[in-house]
C-alpha cells in the first residue's frame, strides 16, 4: 500500500479436509486444500474510530416482519461476522502486547462479505477471520514480526473467545493456500509449539468433485462423545483415531505416487472410520445421502469437513463424472469441480517460516 490512507483488502477462502481428519484434534495428520470455488473477504478503510461494520445480510438487525425475522434465523442463524472481527481484534492486540510488538495509533474501519455456504464443514467462519487477520497484518505493518506459523493459532483463538470448537487444520489451509501436509503429533506440537505444515504442489490433486446440500439445516443435530470419550481413554476412539491420522500420513506418498487406485480406498476409509466413531444420528442423514450418492456411482466420498458437504473423487474418469452429475442432481444436491487455490504466501510471508 502507498499510503497510511490506502484501503486494504484480503481475501481467504473455503478449505477441504481432503485425508486424514477429524484427527488434527487428536494429535493426528492431515491434508488439506483452499477451495477457490467460495472465500470471504475482508476490508480495512483507515477512519477517525474504530468501526466494526455490520453485513447487509448476515448481521441483519432490521425486518420487514416478525415473520422474516424467523426466517432468517432459521437459515442464517443468530450470529454474523461481527462477533468474528472483534474476536479477533482483541485476540491480535493481546498477542502483540504479550510479544511487545508496537502496534502504531490510528484506527480503521473493519467490514467483510462472504460467499461460502452456511453449515457445509467448508469452513466459512475462519475464512471471514483469515481474511481480517490478513488486513490487520497490512495495517499495522507487522506481517513481517508475526510467523506464518502462528497465525492459525491466532484464528483459532479469535474462534474460541466465542466458543466455536475446531482444531487448526481448516486455519493453516486458508493461511497458506495450496495443498498442505500437516503434522499434529504430540511430538511436533511440543518441540515447535505448532504443528508441521508442508506444502505440496497442487498438480498432484487428480480432479475431485464438491457435492452439497442447497439447505443442510437438518443434518446431525445430535451432540457428539467422541471428544468426550477420547479424553476418558475409550480404546475403540483412540485406535480409530490413531488409524484416521495413518490415512493422513499414508495419503502424501499415495498423491506423490499419484496411486489413485489407493486414493480411492483411503477416501472411503475415512469416511468408514468416522461413520463408526461418530454414528448415523451425529452424522445426519442427509450427509450420510449424499456420501451414498456419490458411492453409488462408484466414487470416491468423505466429508470435507465436519459435514454439510461432500468430497468426492471419481477414479474412471469422465462418464463416471457425468453419472455423479446426474445422481446427485436427482437426489437433490449441488455439486461442482472443486477448484484449488494455489499458494497464498508472500514473499514476505516466508521469511517468517521457520527454517
Amino acid at each position: 500500500m502507498s499510503t497510511d490512507e490506502a484501503i486494504i483488502e484480503h481475501k481467504a477462502y473455503a478449505r477441504i479436509g481432503l485425508l486424514g481428519n477429524p484427527s488434527d484434534v487428536y494429535y493426528g495428520h492431515t491434508i488439506s486444500f483452499s477451495l477457490a470455488n467460495f472465500w470471504a473477504s475482508a476490508r480495512l478503510q483507515p477512519s477517525p474510530d474504530l468501526v466494526i461494520k455490520p453485513h447487509p445480510v448476515h448481521d441483519l438487525v432490521s425486518f420487514s416482519s416478525i415473520g422474516h425475522l424467523i426466517k432468517r434465523l432459521e437459515s442464517e442463524g443468530y450470529y454474523g461476522g461481527v462477533r468474528l472481527l472483534m474476536a479477533l481484534c482483541k485476540v491480535f492486540y493481546k498477542y502483540c502486547s504479550d510479544n511487545n510488538i508496537e502496534l502504531k495509533k490510528g484506527n480503521f474501519t473493519l467490514s467483510y462479505d462472504t460467499n461460502i455456504p452456511r453449515q457445509t464443514g467448508l469452513s466459512g467462519s475462519s475464512a471471514i477471520v483469515c481474511a481480517a487477520l490478513n488486513c490487520l497484518l497490512d495495517f499495522y505493518k507487522v506481517r513481517h514480526l508475526i510467523k506464518v506459523e502462528i497465525r492459525p493459532d491466532l484464528i483459532l483463538a479469535a474462534e474460541k473467545e466465542l466458543g466455536i470448537i475446531a482444531g487448526l487444520q481448516d486455519r493453516v489451509a486458508q493461511v497458506y493456500g495450496g495443498l498442505v501436509d500437516m503434522d499434529f503429533s504430540k511430538e511436533c506440537l511440543n518441540k515447535l509449539g505448532h504443528g508441521k505444515y508442508t506444502p505440496m504442489d497442487i498438480s498432484l490433486l487428480p480432479p475431485l468433485y464438491l457435492v452439497y446440500a442447497e439447505n443442510p439445516s437438518d443434518s446431525g443435530k445430535v451432540h457428539s462423545t467422541v471428544r468426550k470419550r477420547w479424553l476418558e481413554g475409550d480404546k475403540f476412539i483412540i485406535s480409530s483415531m490413531k488409524e484416521v491420522a495413518k490415512i493422513g500420513v499414508d495419503g502424501r506418498e499415495v498423491l506423490l505416487a499419484k496411486n489413485h487406485t489407493e486414493l480411492t480406498k483411503l477416501m472411503n476409509r475415512n469416511f468408514d472410520l468416522r461413520r463408526q466413531m461418530f454414528g448415523d444420528e451425529v452424522l445426519g442423514s442427509l450427509n450420510i445421502k449424499m456420501i451414498e450418492t456419490a458411492r453409488s456411482v462408484g466414487a470416491a466420498a468423505k466429508f470435507t469437513g465436519s459435514g454439510g458437504a461432500v468430497v468426492a473423487f471419481c477414479p474412471d474418469g469422465t462418464e463416471q463424472v457425468k453419472l455423479l452429475e446426474k445422481a446427485c442432481r436427482e437426489a437433490g444436491f449441488i455439486v461442482q469441480q472443486a477448484l484449488v487455490v494455489p499458494p497464498l504466501l508472500t514473499d514476505e510471508d516466508l521469511k517468517t517460516l521457520s527454517t
